[in-house]
């Protein structure tokens, strides 16, 4: 333990390290020649256990220290460090008020002065007898970095060694420019942090967000501040963003139909667009229309940025859990909640959770499409209950409400297929201004399919019944193709040694494989057989390509091929004819074969 000396004994504790109190004390006088500051062993534990976990509040300390000891060299003032390291379980116990009371005995048995920005600190030590001197202090009123801010100033960005840039506009139309010619030091950075921070601490609309090992973000009013050192960036960098607009539900001028189905049926929303373009805007506009309705609304927030009046209650994760604050919000049971924002699997499995237990819910969700965020709850929920969870999907891009999508089920024959066995439970995509049907959500085989409708007539059976066709006889054949040849037909060409194998005994395999597909299946072999070319002539009639042959011919099997390529297999007809419509495939790939001279008819 440290002599007395003839001037009198300071005990600083935490927070007058932090706050930067025991650095004026010297300047000002207070603290003179003669006098010995003591640092408590358990202060500077607690400052490198915060730094060591990349906390500002612990850097900032350090810091601090390092100035008050320069101070000391230059005052002829000592300066001494006493007592010893705390133990994990003095530790732990830090926010129960144990490390105060370890500082309050250091310096009553020092007969010390202590000094303290801690009301609490001070109570506790004057009720002991010791002498404090309680500094409150004052937060900054105007943060440096806000000399940067303008009214259209959407977000400011500061990097170490580089200008100060800001992006300027509008939601959707803004520009990212310089604001000042200064290259910015890290030193300059440190200072405007320490700033943040000490107005994090003292304002009670302030609240650190988010203090792990290399970055922090504050929420000062309606600024949202991130502060980012390395190793999680490679260099210093602060970003504040802010938003600029504050409207109402009126301002995005929605027709009768749309505020009628918000107001009365829509109670799973999502709300989806790029970064910037006013998703959080139009959330903020939507939770003071429902509590203007006299609805009782929450929201679930990290950081809580979203501006919204004092009747509405803003929730962080509690103990860093958001499956913790929706146990406690169904306990307090709102009408709605807004979920700002959607990012993890966890956010959306709780946002279903709530949801299904009968909850209002508005989440917020980065997408560039408006299927994007349906597509989002995909593996993450069960399909079946997606029109359950969310019924409406709005979309913003540019600060404007670009599209309105709503949510159904059906249990029927996807578009594109016929086979009425094909039926199965379909989630509908429709705009609920047109009534239009613009997606299909459903399974095939072991695939989640999204399905734009008006692609599914022409491309449905080619996209996913070839790909299902391949991947299947991938496992039995090596050699093989397959040709859609029309919308419920398909042409399987395999090795003739491999023909017996896809039919299967009396047909089983191919009919289980017309059964997972959809469609009609043909199968042929890939090269000639041993059948016999014979004359033909072709002619068209009635919109058909007419192949006659050899009345001799009538009842019997022949192959058509266009050069080498195997086209299909027929029985000639009464009239020792074949006919094919001409505006078909097949059609039309009979007159390109007489064109070039190269049609083939063989037989047994």
């Amino acid at each position: 333990m440290a002599k007395k000396s003839k001037g009198k004994i300071y005990v600083p504790d935490t927070s007058a390290i932090i706050a930067g109190v025991v650095g004026r004390l010297i300047d000002e006088g207070q603290i003179e020649k003669g006098d010995t500051i003591i640092v408590p062993e358990f202060v500077i534990s607690e400052l490198e256990n915060q730094a060591n976990r990349g906390r500002e509040i612990g850097i900032e300390g350090l810091e601090e220290l390092k100035l008050i000891r320069q101070r000391c060299i230059e005052k002829g003032i000592s300066f001494v460090e006493a007592g010893r390291k705390p133990t994990l379980e003095e530790i732990q116990l830090a926010r129960s008020g144990r490390i105060d009371a370890l500082i309050r005995d250091i310096t009553k048995e020092m007969n010390g002065i202590l000094i303290t920005c801690d009301m609490i600190q001070a109570m506790g030590a004057e009720a002991l007898g010791i002498e404090v001197i309680y500094v409150e202090h004052k937060m900054p009123e105007i943060l440096a970095i806000e000399k940067w801010l303008t009214p259209d100033t959407m977000s400011l960005h500061l990097k170490e060694s580089c200008k100060p840039k800001a992006k300027r506009g509008k939601p959707g139309d803004f520009k990212l420019v310089e604001v000042d010619d200064v290259i910015l030091a890290r030193d300059m950075l440190e200072e405007f942090a320490r700033e943040i921070m000490e107005r994090a601490r003292m304002d009670r609309k302030a609240m650190v967000e988010v203090s792990r090992k290399g970055a922090t973000v504050v929420q000062i009013g309606s600024y949202r501040i991130a502060i980012t050192r390395p190793p999680f960036s490679e260099a210093m960098e602060i970003t504040l963003v802010r938003p600029i607009l504050k409207v109402s539900l009126d301002d995005y001028k929605l027709s009768e139909k749309l505020k009628k189905r918000l107001e009365e049926r829509a109670e799973g929303i999502l709300i989806a667009g790029p970064p910037g373009h006013g998703k959080t805007t139009l959330a903020q506009a939507l939770a003071e229309f429902y509590a203007s309705k006299g609805k009782i609304v929450k929201t679930m927030e990290q950081p809580r940025d979203l501006q919204v009046s004092a009747e509405i209650t803003q929730y962080a994760p509690l103990e860093g859990e958001m499956s913790k604050t929706a146990d406690i919000l169904l306990l307090v049971r709102p009408d709605y909640t807004i979920y700002d924002e959607l990012r993890t699997t966890h956010d959306f499995r709780v946002f279903a959770d709530m949801r299904l237990a009968g909850v209002g819910m508005v989440g917020v969700v980065h997408a560039t499409q408006p299927i994007d965020a349906v597509q989002r709850f995909i593996q993450r929920v069960e399909l079946g209950l997606i029109p359950h969870i969310v019924d409406t999907v709005i979309f913003v891009k540019s600060g404007r409400i670009e599209n309105v999508y709503v949510l159904d089920m059906n249990v029927r024959v996807p578009s594109g297929m016929t086979a009425e066995d094909l039926a199965r439970p379909i989630v509908e995509v429709i705009d609920f201004d047109t009534g239009k049907l613009e997606y299909e959500i459903y399974t095939y085989g072991e695939q989640t399919v999204v399905m734009k409708v008006k692609e599914a007539k022409e491309s449905t059976i080619t996209k996913l019944a070839q790909e299902r066709l391949e991947q299947i006889l991938k496992r039995y054949i090596k050699d093989f193709s397959v040709e859609i040849v029309g919308p419920n037909r398909a042409v399987l060409r395999v090795k003739k040694e491999d023909v017996p194998k896809v039919i299967g005994k009396d047909g089983k395999n191919i009919a289980k494989l017309e059964e997972l597909v959809g469609i009609r299946l043909s199968v042929e072999p890939i090269v000639d057989t041993l059948k016999k070319p014979v004359p033909y002539t072709v002619r068209e009639a009635s919109g058909s390509v007419i192949i006659e042959l050899d009345r001799k011919l009538i009842g019997k099997n022949v192959d058509v091929y266009k050069g080498d390529e195997f086209l299909f297999s027929a029985t000639v007809g009464k009239k020792g004819q074949i006919r094919i419509k001409k505006k078909s495939d097949l059609g039309k790939k009979v007159l390109q074969a007489v064109a070039l001279g190269n049609l083939r008819v063989l037989v047994d």
